[in-house]
């Protein structure tokens, strides 16, 4: 009990630092307060017609027409509101007036989030009810990940052949559906391996398309509201991105935290259940967003410039896989790019460990949620640490660092194979909790500088094609590693019966691979010079994906 209450302090105190994260990372972004404005499209009639200049608080703009008769334009622009209104917009949305668009925008990342719910309840599900060996689950895990692999292609689909009219909402509504489809058979209890991959393999595309289809709304938001200031837009772009960090970060904490308490108390099947119903929300804020029908042709129209060959998407297709290539054969993008892949391609033994940890030292499903909580409360505190002392290091630095401080905490996992910390009056629990805390800080410290660099690899004009490109040669590294990882717990043999024997040469090979790439980080010095720049504008264009794919599969993708 005394053990408990101390690791309950410390989630409460981590719980602290946390919040503080998502208001300090989200200000972070956000170089200054920005100006009032309501987010939502203008109508088919017209277009924006006038600004009008508040003296309210927040001296900001509002879109909208010429005031009605009701309407006094000589007082301030929000001095006739609600007061729950402006204490929402002022406190809440920084400064972006509240609307259905906003409201639809934040639901969808607070689902994104949320569907971690669903995390421990399919590990639980390969290994209890299909009696998977830990090799077994790794290498489905990086199956998982592969709806990640190829997230250019849905921008593309999207952009370019409109579903039902519209280019936004349908593909939203349906990535909804989708995702509750294979919840929903997930929660009849899949008798088979075959059925239950295809079931997380579809959900995963669900949150991927979603996540992928509101980027495009978010962008499209901004630019609208932006009047045709790119100073504006920028800003309305950080301050929407900021939000929606927020939002989904609010949404992976609350189901972090009651992730194993539920699968205690009603199983993994009745949360697949539950989880199953968090998708339809996306179909029903699908609703919401104003969006004007599109057709292929005046797409295809717009982005090539007019004419019968911009009409044609093979021509459109041609035309943006060669400027991928001009841009991707020069060596100061793909030998950065190749470094980074293999860099984050080598193995991990978190299937094996989890397992370990489990069956043998017996940590409960319930307070594997609470570790799962304070990782990502941690995580919180990493970025925010990241954001105001280590943006300005280089990357080269980071990078080394925080892969020496990463391998030698993940070598204490040792400590618990071998009892160490029992010896020292240190419960098995308390110990698993501050080591997941520590790791989960640092993967953050190694993470953003990722992000930044890959936006600093894209050349002017291939920018959001070349940027997503390179989030999925990311994600296809963290996959071949989990799967290399997958290989070597199966070759030595390790939960094969129950036998844990060589986990602790599982966890040194797997710590000292992370190790092999620093040799090669000279090769980042032609690319990022002597600092990072501000993570800003990475977070803007890829923003944390780290808890996107996470509530299938428990990995981190972009």
């Amino acid at each position: 009990r005394t053990a408990e209450g101390i690791v309950d302090a410390m989630l409460a105190a981590l719980l602290a630092v946390g919040l503080s994260a998502v208001s300090m990372s989200a200000s972070g972004l956000v170089a200054h307060q920005r100006p009032a404005v309501a987010l939502r499209r203008p109508s088919r009639a017209s277009t924006v017609r006038s600004y009008r200049q508040g003296e309210g608080p927040e001296g900001g703009l509002e879109v909208g027409g010429p005031p009605t008769a009701s309407v006094d334009a000589t007082k301030p622009a929000h001095a006739t509101e609600p007061s729950w209104r402006a204490l929402v917009r002022d406190k809440v949305l920084q400064g972006i007036d509240p609307s259905p668009d906003v409201a639809a925008i934040l639901i969808v990342y607070f689902v994104q989030g949320a569907l971690g719910l669903a995390r421990l309840a399919v590990t639980f599900y390969l290994k209890d009810d299909l009696s998977l060996s830990a090799g077994e689950v790794a290498a489905l895990s990086g199956i998982f990940t592969l709806p990640w692999v190829v997230k250019p292609l849905y921008g593309f689909v999207t952009d370019s052949f409109p579903l039902f009219g519209y280019r936004r909402r349908s593909y939203l509504a349906c990535a909804g559906v989708l995702g509750a489809a294979a919840y929903a058979a997930m929660a009849t209890g899949l008798p088979t391996r075959e059925s239950v991959v295809l079931a997380v393999v579809l959900g995963s595309l669900s949150v991927a398309v979603s996540d992928v289809v509101v980027d495009s709304m978010v962008v499209e938001r901004a630019r609208d509201l932006g009047g045709g200031t790119e100073e504006r837009e920028a800003a309305l772009s950080a301050t929407l991105q900021s939000l929606c960090w927020s939002s989904r970060a609010v949404g992976s904490i609350c189901a972090s935290y009651f992730s194993g308490v539920a699968i205690e108390a009603i199983g993994t099947r009745a949360v697949f259940g539950i989880t199953a119903v968090l998708p339809l929300s996306i179909t029903l804020a699908a609703l919401f967003f104003d969006e004007e029908p599109a057709n292929a042709a005046a797409i295809a129209a717009g982005r090539g410039g007019g004419g019968e060959g911009a009409a044609d998407p093979r021509a459109l297709v041609r035309s943006q896989v060669r400027t991928l290539w001009s841009a991707i054969r020069r060596p100061q993008i793909w030998q950065p790019a190749a470094f980074m892949f293999a860099w984050l391609a080598t193995p991990s033994a978190d299937s094996a460990f989890l397992y370990y940890l489990t069956d043998e030292l017996h940590i409960s499903q319930e307070f594997l949620g609470r570790i799962n909580f304070g990782a990502s409360l941690a995580s919180l505190a990493g970025v925010t640490i990241y954001q105001r002392y280590l943006r300005e290091v280089p990357i080269p630095t980071v990078l080394r660092w925080t892969t020496v401080a990463s391998a030698a905490a993940g070598s204490t996992q040792l400590a618990l194979v071998y009892h160490l910390n029992r010896a020292l009056g240190l419960p098995d629990t308390w110990f698993t909790l501050g080591d997941d805390v520590v790791l989960s800080v640092l993967g953050q410290f190694a993470h953003m500088p990722t992000l930044v660099l890959a936006a600093r690899l894209c050349p002017p004009g291939v920018e959001g094609t070349l940027f997503a490109c390179l989030m999925s040669l990311y994600n296809a590294g963290g996959t071949l590693g989990t799967e290399l990882g997958a290989a070597l717990t199966t070759a030595l043999g390790v939960g094969a019966g129950g036998n844990y024997d060589r986990i602790d040469l599982l966890i040194i090979i797997c710590s000292l691979s992370s190790l092999a790439p620093l040799p090669f980080l000279g090769i980042l010095d032609s690319v990022v010079g002597s600092g990072t720049g501000s993570v800003s504008g990475a977070v803007e264009g890829g923003k944390d994906d780290e808890e996107q794919a996470a509530p299938l599969l428990g990995g981190d993708c972009d």
